[in-house]
């Protein structure tokens, strides 16, 4: 087997896993287990808290100490019994704990996936820009999937979810140990400080200004990303409220719908290398802004009826507005960044991202929806939360504009092997 289909059947398994539960979990939280939505909203952050830490952790264990490859099984056979053991769970507080171990595991597996195809690819002597994003498309694939096989079973408000992901995670956690060895690059017989041996010298990307403000505005693009996962099934599947709606294709299936977005992404992921190689980090990533502005402000107008069609017009704006943040962030990390450090810097941009972005996208969204979004009955006010969610897409946007000072050298990613 050729080590790109190797690197297809990894990333459609890392995403499936994911895609079995995400978007639906909110459908399973509030209609099977009628649990609160504050307690919701702590579920969510788990996301983000164990990125703080756990990608950058894991990153500093693959650069010194074990293999990519290896690390990466390990988590996922964890995370394989807790999903496993998820749905017993009857206290939503209990429940918080498990997910929140489980999302240790599983957050770093994300960087750990991109390190291990990064290495795999350079060792085969292929340029990454350019063969990365067609490898990387079968984890979408992979999402989708997962979400039409849990919707068609009509499984989205039952814990037989946490099943579907728990059999992926553990056929990956095995397959993992087959793929090509990522050995670690540091070498224990070098003289280095305490810093550099526990890895931590990836950090030293903040000391140049424009990676630092990259990091910056990755971290509000992350926030950005967990509003979408939060609140888009949600929005959906509370038109089923309205008797006008009930009945309707989109309020049936929601997360059929929503898989209208990563459709979209399996597009925009292999237009990322003519992208990068074109118009460069900065051109690219505010198209991606650009995207997220309409993504949201779609969403405000939209509905399951005469509105559709902008629902699923910003289903399709999202392959952009993720993509081209996303995984053309990841390859400008690359970029940035020397072998001994590249697995760290993978976790410290999901640190950034999934971490502090998604993390404060979960606390601080919660916290307004409650203070100025809610109806008199208590619902809430989707069009003003999404078109609040589009201003302040529209704010980052024009602020990376005038703040980042990139000059596209089309050298950056004409190759990228070494």
């Amino acid at each position: 087997m050729g080590i790109k289909v190797r690197l297809t059947v990894m990333n459609f398994f890392q995403f499936f896993i994911w895609g079995s539960w995400l978007i639906t979990i909110g459908a399973f939280w509030f209609q099977h287990k009628q649990w609160s939505g504050a307690e919701f909203g702590a579920i969510f952050s788990t996301m983000g808290i164990s990125s703080l830490f756990m990608p950058a952790i894991a990153g500093i264990i693959a650069d010194r100490y074990i293999s990519a490859q290896k690390l990466l099984g390990i988590f996922h056979l964890a995370g394989a019994a807790l999903l496993y053991y998820l749905p017993n769970i009857d206290d939503p507080g209990v429940f918080f704990w498990v997910m929140l171990v489980n999302m240790m595991f599983y957050m770093p597996t994300i960087s750990l996936t991109i390190a291990v195809a990064y290495t795999s690819l350079k060792k085969s002597g292929l340029d990454i820009v350019t063969h990365y994003p067609p490898i990387r498309v079968w984890g979408t694939v992979g999402f989708i999937v997962a979400m039409w096989i849990v919707s068609l079973l009509h499984i989205e408000t039952s814990s037989a979810q946490f099943y579907v992901a728990a059999g992926a995670s553990l056929f990956l956690g095995l397959y993992a140990f087959t793929l090509p060895d990522c050995p670690p690059a540091g070498h224990k017989e070098e003289k280095r400080s305490l810093f550099d041996a526990m890895g931590l010298n990836a950090f030293s990307l903040f000391k140049n200004y424009k990676m630092a403000l990259f990091f910056m505005f990755a971290m509000l693009l992350g926030a950005a990303l967990q509003l979408t996962n939060m609140y888009g099934d949600t929005f959906l599947h509370d038109f089923a409220k309205i008797p006008e709606f009930q009945n309707l294709i989109a309020v049936r299936y929601p997360a059929i719908i929503m898989s209208v977005s990563q459709i979209s992404e399996t597009l925009f992921i292999l237009a990322i290398p003519f992208f990068l190689k074109r118009f460069g980090i900065k051109k690219v990533m505010l198209f991606s802004m650009i995207a997220w502005v309409f993504r949201f402000g779609l969403f405000s107008f939209g509905d399951p009826a005469g509105g559709l069609w902008m629902i699923i017009l910003s289903g399709i704006i999202y392959g952009m507005a993720f993509d081209f943040f996303n995984i053309s962030g990841s390859l400008y990390v690359e970029t940035q960044s020397h072998s001994g450090i590249r697995a760290s810097a993978q976790g410290l941009f999901m640190m950034m991202t999934n971490g502090f972005g998604a993390l404060a996208g979960s606390y601080l969204s919660g916290i307004l929806i409650d203070e100025f979004f809610l109806l008199e009955d208590g619902s809430k006010n989707w069009s003003e939360i999404w078109m609040a969610f589009a201003i302040y897409a529209l704010v980052i946007t024009v602020a990376f504009a005038i703040l980042f000072k990139h000059k596209h050298n089309p050298d950056d990613f004409a190759s990228v092997k070494h």
